[in-house]
């Protein structure tokens, strides 16, 4: 088998091929799923293998000591043998896995063959292919938690038990110093708690992270906007806890901790941070410093370990075992996130330079996992599948106009042009934008003359042309939408977004992966982002009034929306799918964008079923999973009958139901019912509300309706069912950085 090494005299890291572990009595042997590098407490080893001896001595001085007294009795030449041939050897890497376990030892009977597990240890949840792991050092993952999830278990653990240590209660107010990977899981448990949150970090990216977590605010340790925000929460009197989180050698966090504390209040250490307490600070408010060992008690010691002894729940409530299987149910359950915490997924095969990546800072990440080769739930020997969702990046090329409309007069019109002038833009579009107040229809553009000619004299457009580059080149034009066939969206949508142009394209936004990439590569190159796609259901009058009848969800939910989408007509281009991609493909984008808006959040993974094998013209049933354990259920079916409404949908989340009728009725269930009039004419569907959004970020320059990061994993997912029905399995949304 297969596994990470490292030798620390030397810095070389390595994946060896070693024998395999037997399956001892008193554990279980556990092929590996996902393991998850820590990014803090194993780069820190790592850092430290590749110093100088000098410097490997200044970061050990408890080995240090340890030498000096074998010299003491053991004299130079032995000890220094003993060093060497210490340092001089492979060491393994890694404490927090999730597997599949393939053969239980004499002494287990509360797992067995077959089962998901979690586990935990520095000596047995190793990065590595197959591993022994103790009765106490691992747990059954509760059913429906993704094998990647549980992978968080141990890390998790660590957090838990710290929050433990600070004995926090409802109401209170906490400090976290440190967003990493340990940080970033108690900032969520401790909201999970009733208590609010502050979080420190001199990363931006991290602190808005754990904002979006759960934290009521988030800064630098040197900004002020930290110490007046504790100052609010606390009604001047400081924090209930702090929570060292972080590492490093600076002293910084403890004289923080001191400043920002309450009297008698508690500071609880996680981390491997400098603890030179400054004495008057601590002394004076008689503060109570803590320190969290690990995973919790029973670590480090071997009858609990490795000989299996329980402590009794009646004595000790919570240790390691207990603490990692409470962990993985507040995931499973939706309580704690950690999807938006996996920066990077890799093959296992490139561990070594996936550490290389992390040490030099090529990688930036806050959790990294290992894939090994079949994870549970798919089929050995193939790759998981997936669908890459493109970081959005906003860099900008010197010749381009930074943000479009931000230099435009507010009391100026606003320009619009049209690529297109089909069907749904002169009957759903068109209509609400002529001869509008404050909007110009500038240019038509389409490939035959007389369908420009028609726009131009039904809709009073001031120019019609086949030329697209004169309109792109023209400066006058503030914005420009794309209404073409599918085929042409994204690389119309490319082309008007590098001429700094702000750009309204129907869905879908893209065909294939390459194209979506092409349009993101285009907002990296351009650094304009000034993009909306016309997903309008999420601006529907009747559904935004019953989103916020339901009100604020706090628990997982499950959603169900059935689109009664009918037959098409003979001779549709609908159907011409070698050019124009599927049916499914050029409207599903809609009522994927509807579900992650009403969620919250974007997918993380499609699993897609066709009831005839054929994703253009059969039935489909897509379930879509979210962060935190909420499910959207989409089915999709072409033979129904048409006297059915076309699109009914079901959220139930936290004892409540809302309910929406095909855009004429709504209503909510809960402990205060709540029920819309029937609309009595035409379906209002958002169009008109979508526009007025747009319209408002052109003339202002302000963000745009639906952030772009949005835009772009609602198109990702619904490329993902093409994917999923090839392939027969669910599929990942990657999101790499």
């Amino acid at each position: 088998m297969k596994q990470v090494v490292q030798n620390y005299k030397s810095g070389e890291l390595a994946l060896l091929d070693v024998p395999a572990p037997e399956c001892k009595p008193g554990g279980v042997l556990v092929r590996s799923d996902y393991s998850l590098i820590s990014t803090g407490t194993e780069l820190m080893k790592v850092s430290e293998a590749g110093m100088s001896m000098l410097g490997k001595a200044r970061s050990r001085p408890d080995q240090v000591a340890k030498v000096l007294q074998s010299v003491a009795s053991n004299g130079v030449p032995a000890t220094y043998r003993k060093v060497m041939g210490k340092l001089d050897s492979y060491t393994p890497l890694g404490y927090s896995l999730s597997g599949v376990v393939e053969r239980v030892g004499a002494g287990i009977d509360d797992v067995a063959v077959g089962d998901v597990v979690a586990c935990a240890g520095n000596e047995h949840a190793l990065h590595a292919e197959l591993n022994w792991v103790p009765k106490n050092l691992c747990t059954r993952v509760p059913d429906g938690l993704a094998p990647r999830h549980a992978a968080f278990g141990t890390v998790g653990s660590i957090a838990l038990q710290g929050v433990r240590r600070g004995e926090s209660q409802l109401g209170d107010v906490a400090l976290v110093i440190g967003l990493g990977l340990i940080g970033q899981l108690v900032v969520q448990l401790l909201a999970a708690s009733g208590v609010s949150v502050v979080g420190v970090d001199p990363d931006p990216v991290r602190c808005e992270l754990a904002e979006r977590l759960g934290a009521a605010a988030c800064g630098d340790p040197e900004s002020a906007a930290v110490e007046s925000c504790v100052a609010e929460l606390t009604g001047g009197h400081g924090v209930d806890q702090v929570y060292l989180a972080a590492g490093g050698g600076s002293n910084q966090p403890v004289e923080l901790a001191a400043r920002l504390s309450r009297d008698r209040g508690r500071v609880v250490d996680i981390g491997k941070c400098r603890l030179d307490l400054p004495w008057n600070a601590y002394y004076g408010k008689e503060l109570d410093v803590r320190f969290s060992r690990s995973y919790g008690p029973g670590r480090y010691d071997p009858e609990y370990e490795l000989e299996g002894r329980d402590y009794p729940i009646g004595y000790v409530r919570w240790t390691e075992r207990r603490n990692l299987a409470c962990f993985l149910d507040l995931v499973a359950r939706g309580r704690v996130d950690v999807e938006p915490l996996v920066s990077h997924v890799a093959d296992f095969d490139d561990a070594v330079e996936t550490y290389r990546s992390l040490k030099d800072g090529d990688l930036k990440a806050v959790a990294v996992l290992f894939r090994y080769a079949a994870p549970a739930g798919e089929t050995a020997g193939a790759a998981a599948p997936a669908v890459a969702v493109p970081p959005v990046r906003r860099g900008g090329a010197a010749s381009v106009p930074a943000r479009p409309g931000t230099g435009r007069s507010a009391a100026a019109p606003v320009r619009l042009a049209f690529v297109g002038a089909g069907n749904y833009a002169t009957s759903m579009l068109l209509p609400h934008l002529a001869r509008r107040e404050g909007v110009e229809l500038s240019t038509v553009v389409t490939t035959t003359a007389l369908s420009a000619v028609n726009a131009k004299r039904k809709f009073g457009f001031a120019e019609a042309t086949t030329d697209l580059d004169a309109v792109l080149g023209d400066p006058s034009v503030d914005a420009v939408f794309v209404v073409t066939r599918h085929s042409s969206h994204a690389e119309l949508t490319r082309r008007a977004l590098l001429a700094g142009k702000t750009v309204f394209v129907e869905k879908p936004l893209a065909l294939t992966e390459d194209e979506l990439a092409g349009v993101v590569s285009a907002v990296e190159e351009s650094g304009n982002d000034r993009l909306q796609v016309g997903f309008n259901r999420r601006f529907a009058p009747l559904l935004r009034e019953a989103r916020k009848r339901f009100g604020v969800r706090t628990g997982p939910a499950s959603l169900r929306y059935l689109v009664n989408a009918g037959r098409l007509e003979h001779g549709s281009w609908y159907l011409r799918q070698d050019t124009e991609g599927s049916r499914f493909a050029g409207e599903g984008g809609h009522f994927i964008d509807t579900a992650s808006w009403l969620l919250g959040a974007d997918p993380v993974s499609v699993y897609a079923v066709a009831a005839s094998g054929d994703e253009g013209g059969g039935d489909l049933q897509i379930v879509l999973r979210y962060p935190g354990g909420s499910t959207a259920t989409l089915s999709y079916v072409t033979n129904g009958s048409p006297a059915f409404p076309k699109e009914t949908l079901d959220l139930i989340a936290d004892g409540k139901v809302l309910r929406l009728d095909d855009f004429v009725r709504a209503s909510v269930h809960g402990r205060r019912r709540w029920s819309s009039p029937r609309l009595s004419r035409v379906r209002d569907k958002g169009q008109r509300a979508q526009l007025d959004a747009f319209l408002r970020a052109v003339r202002t320059g302000g963000p745009m309706p639906v952030p772009l990061e949005s835009l772009v994993a609602t198109t990702a997912a619904t490329l993902a069912v093409r994917t999923g029905l090839a392939g027969g399995a669910p599929v990942t949304l990657e999101r790499t950085r």
